[in-house]
């Protein structure tokens, strides 16, 4: 046998291993990526080495863990899944390292923790990037030296576990802005394994629905619904901001709702919103958190120049209205004629036609003072509006509010409008009392 023949061989075999691997955990599609990201899971299993497992939310990241393990000599001990992210800051050590009786208020008995629980086994860290900096410096012992101490307790113990984290944002950016630990980091991220989003795998989202759908028919006990051809050409060009998981909600609403067995494309664009809305939304997620705090930043320096411009319109307004205009400086009626000239570019009514400001000359560069018209010696003295609050704490609360309202209290979704997490979010509506 050649060497061509031995490398299609084993080529053979590590496809017809990895089409079992899909087969078990239910995994559909046959896009590149996703077969790179598969094998590479399935080669890192039998070793010891931390994985970080990077992709969107709802990619389906959490099979990767279970794969790593089940392919490991680990296979027979636990394996336990940890969102990092829905745990309350003040008890995520108490949860991950266990506690001593009395060690808080609340221990009444001494409790195991879930790295005491998986020794020999692994462990699936979801949203690690969401770890308080205290709780990551005790991960990073443990990595290390395997070694960790309960709350409330001097006493080292020693655990054996395999840590598979994932996170849905860019740790390399949280590192940069010191919310993540450098050293973590690279201590994680030493094999990383990315999933793609799913608008990204146009040649599996129709797969992907058809098994939705079949397995929803069942679950219902309901015929098998279909796509039209135009339709399942527009499923699979929408962006699917949600990825797999959006799908799979989308399959299971058409399947109980839709009364027809066969789904048009006018159907389909009823129940899916705009395709440009929806980019300009997936688009907008990418760095959210810096976005929204350049958003913060820029919304601040408007209110300023917004208080600004009221203040040196109640001046003016009030100079005008006393006929003090030969106590203006240069500088002062300079600066007048420049507001209003700017203003009046926009809007003709902007300057009352009784003032009859003169421009200054382009060529000799003098200014000349306004000439007004006392004719018709009738002023316009509306009271200023008063300057909306420039607290940054008043603003967070009503943005808080306009994202809840947006998306009718749903935190998760009014939580990635703003470039926060979910449990931030949460910490704040009980701060402002929403």
């Amino acid at each position: 046998m050649n060497i061509h023949s031995v490398y299609t061989t084993l080529k053979t075999i590590k496809m017809d291993s990895l089409q079992t691997i899909k087969q078990r955990f239910g995994i559909i599609g046959n896009n590149v990526v996703l077969n790179r990201a598969l094998e590479k899971a399935v080669q890192v299993a039998p070793t010891d080495i931390s994985v970080l497992v990077i992709g969107e939310s709802g990619v389906g990241k959490e099979f990767i863990p279970k794969i790593i393990h089940n392919q490991s000599a680990r296979k027979h001990n636990n394996y336990i899944a940890v969102n990092c992210g829905a745990i309350p800051e003040g008890t995520i050590d108490s949860e991950l390292f266990g506690h001593e009786k009395g060690a808080f208020t609340g221990a009444t008995q001494t409790r195991k923790g879930y790295f005491e629980v998986a020794d020999g086994g692994t462990i699936f860290l979801d949203e690690v990037g969401e770890l308080p900096l205290s709780t990551q410096v005790r991960l990073l012992r443990i990595l290390e030296s395997g070694e960790f101490m309960k709350v409330g307790s001097s006493d080292i113990q020693k655990t054996n576990v395999r840590v598979v984290a994932a996170t849905n944002v860019k740790l390399k950016d949280s590192v940069e802005k010191g919310k993540f630990r450098e050293d973590l980091y690279y201590r994680l991220n030493t094999v990383q394994i990315d999933i793609p989003a799913l608008r990204d795998r146009k040649e599996d989202i129709n797969l992907l629905f058809r098994k939705f759908a079949s397995d929803f028919a069942n679950k219902y006990r309901m015929p098998h619904i279909e796509l039209s051809p135009e339709a399942q050409n527009y499923i699979a060009n929408y962006p699917w901001p949600g990825n797999v998981r959006q799908l799979r909600n989308f399959s299971e609403q058409v399947s109980v709702i839709e009364k027809d067995r066969v789904i048009t494309l006018e159907k389909i664009m009823e129940l899916l919103p705009n395709n440009s809305t929806m980019l300009t939304v997936t688009s907008k997620k990418e760095g959210s958190s810096s976005d929204f705090m350049e958003r913060e930043l820029l919304f601040k320096v408007l209110l300023d120049m917004k208080k600004d411009l009221n203040d040196l319109r109640a001046l003016t307004l009030d100079l005008i209205k006393n006929k003090d205009v030969d106590d203006f400086n240069g500088n002062t009626q300079e600066l007048i004629q420049r507001v209003y000239q700017e203003q009046s570019d926009d809007s003709n009514d902007f300057i009352p036609s009784q003032y009859n400001v003169v421009p200054s000359s382009p060529k000799t560069q003098s200014y000349q003072p306004p000439q007004y018209d006392y004719s018709n010696d009738v002023y316009d003295v509306s009271p200023i509006e008063e300057p909306e609050s420039l607290s940054l704490q008043d603003n967070e609360k009503e943005m808080i509010k306009l994202a809840l309202e947006k998306h009718k209290g749903k935190r998760k979704m009014a939580a990635d409008e703003l470039g926060i997490s979910e449990r931030t979010l949460y910490r704040k509506i009980k701060q402002y009392h929403l």
